[in-house]
């Protein structure tokens, strides 16, 4: 009896989709969820204390942008 050699077929490498934010944005965005656990994150705009995570998170790539680095355009 003749055997057959299991042949197995790799798929193609799969293109990974370009970054949509710069490494640096992320470090950006930790040290704003660092400030608001710490409870000295405050808002802009009225001054208040910073408590949702959510919040804490587009204050940080708020400053990115300023900053001038990678991340995309704000969605309203």
């Amino acid at each position: 009896m003749a055997t057959k050699k299991a042949t197995s077929k790799k798929a193609p490498a799969k293109k990974k989709p370009a970054r949509r934010y710069s490494p640096s944005v992320g470090k950006d965005v930790e040290r704003e969820m660092k400030e608001m656990k710490k409870g000295t994150l405050k808002s802009e705009g009225s001054g208040k204390k910073v408590t949702s995570r959510k919040q804490a998170i587009a204050i940080g790539l708020s400053e990115a942008r300023k900053k001038g680095k990678k991340v995309p355009a704000k969605t309203s």
